[in-house]
């Protein structure tokens, strides 16, 4: 089995190398593919530095957003899974094989790495109620029946997020594929994570708008008759 990694980036100068080490490490047959959107605090510069045959880079002209990044990387991968890896060290790569636990044992098409089995330590108020809500919300209208609607950890069989046709642009990525899934009735199986979250002085780049904005994601796509 073949894992696809897709790493988003926006001006994570600061981390972009050592994510990229610690998914290297990782044991698994796999191939990672960088989109750098639009950087312009040096990240572009230290990405067009690496020669990998193992990673490929794909840089955005300008800066669209992080949905738009996931779906350009989603063109490229030719994994049997494909999994979302964030660019500031708030997820630890060895968990790709958590993941693939469900995978193995069960036949699991969608995999949600839950980081709130467990008390986690620094995490912001402003994280915590957008667990609750929008978590509370998936729950409420599609019945998902999860804890943690929001991780970056979304592990999925390729020819079911290929089918889903995804059109977020920004943060809404996770509301819009979660509610894909969930009308498709797929079952999203969960694993426990490790996080380290980080604070908006550390570069935490989504805003209180992005939460308005993944609320209303998860109630049109309850009620729209589209795909």
């Amino acid at each position: 089995m073949k894992l696809s990694i897709v790493i988003p980036v926006y001006n994570e100068r600061d981390t972009v190398e050592e994510v990229l080490r610690q998914v290297k490490a990782v044991d698994l047959e796999k191939e990672v593919i960088v989109v750098d959107d639009g950087s312009i605090d040096g990240t572009r510069e230290i990405l067009k530095k690496i020669s990998d045959p193992e990673v490929k880079i794909i840089f955005q002209p300008r800066n669209f957003g992080k949905g738009a990044a996931i779906r350009r990387g989603l063109e490229e991968v030719s994994g049997d899974y494909v999994i979302i890896q964030d660019a500031d060290l708030e997820y630890d790569p060895q968990d790709f094989k958590k993941l693939l636990g469900p995978v193995f044992e069960k036949g699991a098409k969608v995999v949600y790495g839950n980081r709130f089995w467990q008390e986690v330590l620094g995490q912001t108020l402003k994280t915590k109620l957008a667990r609750v809500i929008l978590t509370g919300l998936t729950n409420l209208l599609y019945g998902a029946g999860i804890n943690d609607e929001a991780t970056c950890y979304k592990l999925f069989k390729t020819e079911v997020i290929k089918d889903l046709d995804l059109q977020a642009e920004r943060f809404e990525f996770c509301p819009e594929v979660t509610a894909k899934v969930c009308r498709k009735g797929l079952k999203i199986y969960e694993v426990p994570i490790s996080y380290r979250p980080r604070g908006d002085e550390a570069g935490k780049k989504i805003k209180f708008r992005d939460g308005l904005t993944a609320i209303w994601t998860l109630l049109k796509y309850r009620f729209w008759t589209g795909n």
